[in-house]
């Protein structure tokens, strides 16, 4: 009897073994992940696919699948998991730091290909660097609308050790130089034989990198179209296909997920949510580096009045924005600062609901009567939530201090280059939405060195006091000491408002229930690799 129940034994593992239950493929998965098409439904057109000169978070989502940096993020774990993402190695195995803190040594990954067959090595590398910051080479790609996301404010030179092995030269220390190197438009690495190929300004059309996808096809306004890199140098991804289709109305966004059309969506309209998640999909909110906040004009006369931008700051029901009309997909923003930063603190609150105070600021500034002025916003776009409808809010907090607001829109990718243009001095307020794990967030939007056409300081905020104090936490000898002078910068910042942060979006996505191991990480981006799904389509 016990050799019958042995041999009845064997049979059933044979037949599970064939069957593929239970078991592992070579590549490390069960076979039950493989393949199967994923389509994600954008809140926006994408910019050009070249980490170069992209823009905005939807083309940075597209990016992060196709090309890698030399030091990333690792974005398999959730915002409770890591509420900042750890820092990895990616094309880089590992790197070191001089003392003086002003040279990276990178020890580069061997026996990896852009998906075109070029190898990776220090020479592809330095192209990268040079096509950033070297005028004078062939192919050096100088976009205005770039320029705040380089990481290059202290970078020197670079000097290739030997075929895996390169060092960046800074002219000052930056303690936070391998946060940014993660920002994924910051030095994403492009195959050199493909911009060699295309040129400068088709190359966002032909995309090449190493990552685990590689580009197949676009169809402006319509569809984005990635699939497996199969000589992927690590684990191979799981689908086989993904898709990225713009869908810029968020009602329509939602429909398409309903009706099958799309496995996921960005920016699930708040008013949807709860009726999603009883349709049976899954929400997954995150905390990322995110800020939704107004640029005011230094150039516009009523906004050179500090009072008029202290008066803005109190008159703004920041939690009815977000628990009202966001339904709580968003955080009431207290400070510039973004969350996930290792200078954020959530204790932090500047200017809180005040139409008494707004009132007799204004009174102050001589403008008891009020003044009319106009705010950009865009009418869709990367981390900008509904800006119209926040607009509009925004609109009927400042009508009760007296300020009369228009709003101009614009479509996003119009809008993102008119913001980085500045304003023109009849415009009294702009707005953006940002962020960065690194608290150098602050300099990016205020240092005068970045200031517009073409930085991210759009309101030409200019001090040279704030410009001194960003520099020295910019380039402090160690964290610590960095961290203290980023806290006092964002103090000084908040005092002397350029600016009024407005929400932080907790940034959900609905998402079908035949989608698996999608993990929404605290960064406004996602790695796709280790994603899979139960529909073979």
């Amino acid at each position: 009897m016990k050799k019958i129940i042995s041999a009845l034994i064997i049979v059933m593992c044979f037949v599970l073994v064939l069957s593929g239950c239970g078991g592992s493929s070579s590549s490390g998965g069960s076979t039950s992940k493989k393949d199967g098409t994923m389509i994600i439904g954008m809140e926006s057109e994408a910019d050009v696919l070249d980490p170069h000169s992209a823009t905005g978070w939807v083309t940075m989502r597209v990016n992060n699948q196709i090309y890698q940096p030399l030091i990333g993020e690792d974005l398999t774990k959730s915002a409770n998991e890591a509420p900042t993402p750890k820092l990895v190695g990616v094309l880089a195995k590992n790197w070191d730091v001089s003392e003086d803190g002003k040279t990276y040594t990178f020890n580069l990954r061997e026996n990896v290909k852009f998906t075109d067959g070029t190898p990776f090595d220090a020479e592809a590398v330095a192209f990268n660097l040079d096509r950033l910051t070297n005028k004078n080479f062939k192919y050096y790609y100088e976009l205005g609308n770039a320029k705040t996301y380089r990481t290059w404010l202290y970078y020197k030179n670079y000097k290739i050790v030997n075929g895996h092995n390169i060092q960046i030269n800074l002219s000052q220390p930056f303690p936070d130089f391998p946060r940014m190197l993660a920002q994924i438009n910051s030095l994403q690495i492009v195959s050199p034989t493909a911009v060699k190929k295309y040129g400068n300004e088709k190359f966002g059309n032909h995309p090449v990198g190493t990552g685990p996808f590689k580009f197949q096809s676009r169809v402006r306004g319509s569809k984005i179209v990635l699939v497996r890199n199969n000589d992927y140098w690590g684990k191979k991804a799981y689908l086989s296909k993904v898709i990225f289709r713009p869908i810029s109305d968020a009602s329509s966004r939602v429909l398409a997920l309903e009706n099958g059309e799309v496995d996921m969506i960005a920016v699930p309209p708040a008013d949807s949510l709860s009726k999603l998640k009883k349709e049976d999909f899954n929400i997954s909110y995150t905390k990322p580096p995110h800020v939704w906040y107004l640029v005011f004009n230094m150039e516009n006369k009523e906004m050179k009045n500090i009072k008029v931008r202290q008066a803005i700051n109190y008159a703004i029901n920041r939690d009815g924005i977000a628990n009202s009309l966001l339904k709580g997909s968003a955080m009431p923003a207290n400070t510039i600062q973004a969350p996930g930063s290792s200078a954020y603190d959530p204790n932090k609150n500047y200017y809180p609901y005040n139409v008494e105070k707004a009132k007799q600021l204004m009174k102050e500034a001589g403008y008891g009567n009020g003044f009319t002025t106009t705010l950009r916003t865009s009418t869709d776009g990367s981390g900008q939530l509904i800006p119209t409808d926040i607009a509009e809010w925004i609109q009927r907090d400042l009508a009760k201090i007296g300020i009369k607001v228009k709003i101009d829109t614009q479509e996003w990718i119009n809008y993102y280059s008119t913001f980085m243009q500045g304003m023109p001095p009849n415009v009294g307020m702009n707005q953006m939405s940002s962020g960065r794990t690194t608290p150098y967030f602050l300099s990016m939007i205020a240092n005068s060195k970045y200031m517009a056409p073409g930085g991210m300081n759009s309101g030409r905020y200019d001090s040279k006091e704030l410009d001194t104090l960003l520099n020295s936490a910019t380039t402090a000898k160690n964290q610590e000491e960095s961290i203290k002078l980023w806290k006092k910068a964002e103090d000084m910042m908040m005092k002397d408002p350029g600016w009024a942060p407005i929400v932080n979006d907790k940034a959900p996505y609905a998402i079908s229930k035949s989608i698996k191991n999608f993990v929404n990480p605290a960064e406004e981006w996602y790695d796709l690799s280790n994603v899979w799904t139960t529909n073979k389509n």
